[in-house]
């Protein structure tokens, strides 16, 4: 199911992420725990629920974030943030995507945060996603840009290779994440990102995703699978959203 909001006049990306934002706090409620994800679109998101509580439009919320960088914005704006380990169950998680298939699959983790992410937004009862349109895709993989999959540091060459060798049908090229300074990216967790590239679709996801889950140097990869329950689209003139 998808619904439309359009504006008369054409607006930035980042006014669009903004109203794309705002409209996935609509689904916050008081009293709720809430997952907060990632990056510049979660960003407006977060600084919003902080305004409302300030407001005291919205009050008893508890976020659970999936970044330090969130934690530090949340912390700012007077979030009260706990863990999974006290709520292992959340009402709403509200997070962005890298790509966004017409199932609503996606790949999430450019970042870095995947781990995070998924062990947040798979505890939650309902997943508001917010992308910009450039973020459809026909297939997971089919932007051309990066895969990211979490691996201990541990041979991580042995690990990428690997990772290459499963998908060499689709043209899979895996390289290391890296830092402007040549280091490699390290995550939250204190772990390394390999960045998978593919020339063609991957084919069956499930398939896909149990067999790089099956190599031992894999933490997780960035496919979250049948997770999202609506996605809201920031496009040109406006926002469409579309629902499970």
């Amino acid at each position: 199911m998808e619904a439309g909001f359009f504006s008369s006049s054409i607006l930035t990306q980042d006014e669009l992420k903004k109203i794309a934002a705002y409209k996935a706090v609509e689904h916050v409620e008081s009293g709720m725990i809430l997952g907060l994800g990632s990056g510049s679109t979660v960003k407006h998101a977060v600084d919003r629920i902080g305004e409302l509580l300030q407001l005291g439009k919205l009050h008893n919320i508890i976020g659970i974030t999936t970044s330090q960088n969130t934690h530090q914005q949340a912390v700012s704006l007077g979030i009260p943030l706990s863990d999974l380990d006290d709520h292992p169950v959340l009402d709403l998680a509200i997070d962005g995507a890298d790509e966004v298939d017409p199932h609503l699959n996606l790949v999430k983790g450019r970042c870095g945060s995947l781990l995070r992410e998924k062990m947040v937004e798979g505890a939650c009862k309902k997943f508001v996603v917010i992308v910009d349109e450039s973020k459809l895709v026909d297939h997971l993989g089919g932007s051309g840009l990066a895969m990211p999959v979490e691996v201990v540091p541990f041979c991580w060459k042995f690990t990428a290779k690997m990772l290459q060798d499963l998908f060499r049908n689709s043209g899979c090229v895996a390289k290391l994440k890296c830092e402007e300074s040549g280091e490699p990216f390290v995550t939250d967790n204190g772990n390394y990102i390999v960045d998978m590239y593919f020339k063609k679709d991957i084919g069956d996801l499930r398939a896909a995703s149990e067999a790089i889950l099956r190599l031992a140097g894999v933490v997780e990869h960035g496919m979250f699978l049948d997770m999202a329950t609506t996605v809201i689209v920031a496009r040109e003139l406006g926002i469409t959203v579309k629902n499970k």
